[in-house]
C-alpha cells in the first residue's frame, strides 16, 4: 500500500511470496551484470591501452630495424663497388646479376613507398631483395678470387722465394756478382748468396717444392744438395754441416734438408745459395722474401 502525504488516492499493490523474491533476484541479478561488466570493461580498457603501448614499441622497434636494414643495405652497394673495382685490377670480368631499373627511384618505386603505410614493409622486403640480389651476384666472383689466390699459392710453393735458413735468421756476408775470392785474393764472379748466422747447425730449409737430384761432396763446395724444381728452375745448397734428405726425395716448400757449415772452401760456417734456371745462374736475392718467411 503506498499512501501519499497529500489528499491523493491510496495506491495497493499485491503480491506472493514468490513474485517478491523473483523480483529481488532480479534486482540483485541485474545489479551483479552491472557490477561484472563494469569490470569487463576495465579490463578491456588496460589491455587495449597495453596494447597501445606495445604497438608504440613495436613502432619504435620496426623504425630502428628499418634504418638497421638501410645501414646495412648502403654498406652491401659500398661492398660491391669495391668488390667490382678489385675484379677489374686481377681481370676478372663481373657479370650483372641484378637489375637496377627494379629497385631504382622510379614512379613505381614512389607508387610503393607511397604505400608503405597501408601495405605493410613493402619498402623493406625490396630492399631485403635487393641486399640478397647483391649477395648472391658476389658468390661466383669470390669463388674466382679463391681459385686465383689458391693457384698462386701453388704456384709460389713451386718457385723458390724463401729465405733459406728457417727462422729468418742470419744475414748476407756475400751477394751474387764479381767480387775478390776471401781465400785466393782473385776477382771472380760469386754465382750465389752467402748467408751467415756465425755458428754450425742451423736448419736450412727447401725454398720450393721439388726432388732432390744431387746429395754429394766437392771440394770447394763441401756437403752440397741440388734440388730440381718445376719451370726448369734449381736450387744448390752448400758447404752443410749435415744433410738430412736423399737423391730421389721429394721436399716440400720450408721442409729442412739439412743443416749450415763450414766444410769445402770456406771462411766460416755459412750456407752458399744459389738459383738456376736452365743452364743459366741468377741472383738469388731476386727471389728471395723474408717478410713471406714463416
Amino acid at each position: 500500500m503506498i499512501v501519499p502525504h497529500t489528499q491523493g488516492k491510496i495506491v495497493n499493490f499485491q503480491t506472493n511470496v514468490f513474485a517478491l523474491a523473483f523480483g529481488i533476484i532480479l534486482i540483485i541479478g541485474v545489479a551483479a551484470s552491472f557490477v561484472f561488466f563494469k569490470q569487463q570493461d576495465s579490463g578491456i580498457r588496460e589491455e587495449l591501452a597495453h596494447s597501445v603501448r606495445e604497438n608504440r614499441e613495436l613502432l619504435a622497434s620496426f623504425d630502428e630495424l628499418r634504418d638497421e636494414n638501410n645501414n646495412v643495405l648502403q654498406t652491401a652497394k659500398r661492398f660491391k663497388s669495391s668488390l667490382s673495382q678489385t675484379l677489374s685490377l686481377v681481370g676478372i670480368n663481373q657479370t650483372k646479376s641484378v637489375e637496377k631499373n627494379s629497385f631504382s627511384d622510379s614512379d613505381l618505386n614512389s607508387l610503393f613507398d607511397t604505400q608503405e603505410t597501408t601495405s605493410g614493409s613493402t619498402k623493406e622486403a625490396a630492399d631485403m631483395r635487393q641486399l640478397a640480389a647483391y649477395l648472391e651476384s658476389t658468390i661466383q666472383p669470390i669463388e674466382q678470387i679463391g681459385k686465383m689466390l689458391e693457384s698462386q699459392e701453388t704456384l709460389f710453393t713451386d718457385i723458390p722465394n724463401i729465405w733459406p735458413i728457417k727462422g729468418g735468421i742470419g744475414h748476407i756476408s756475400q751477394q751474387f756478382g764479381q767480387t775478390t775470392h776471401p781465400i785466393t785474393g782473385v776477382w771472380y764472379i760469386h754465382k750465389g748468396m752467402d748467408i751467415s748466422t756465425y755458428r754450425t747447425g742451423d736448419p736450412i730449409l727447401a725454398t720450393a717444392n721439388g726432388q732432390v737430384v744431387t746429395v754429394s761432396y766437392d771440394m770447394g763446395f763441401g756437403n752440397y744438395v741440388i734440388i730440381k724444381h718445376k719451370h726448369g728452375m734449381y736450387t744448390r745448397y752448400c758447404h752443410m754441416n749435415s744433410v738430412r734428405v736423399k737423391k730421389g726425395q721429394f721436399v716440400s716448400q720450408r721442409d729442412v734438408i739439412g743443416t749450415i757449415g763450414n766444410t769445402g772452401v770456406s771462411t766460416g760456417p755459412h750456407l752458399h745459395y744459389e738459383i738456376h734456371i736452365g743452364s743459366d745462374v741468377v741472383d738469388p736475392a731476386k727471389y728471395v722474401n723474408v717478410k713471406i718467411t714463416r
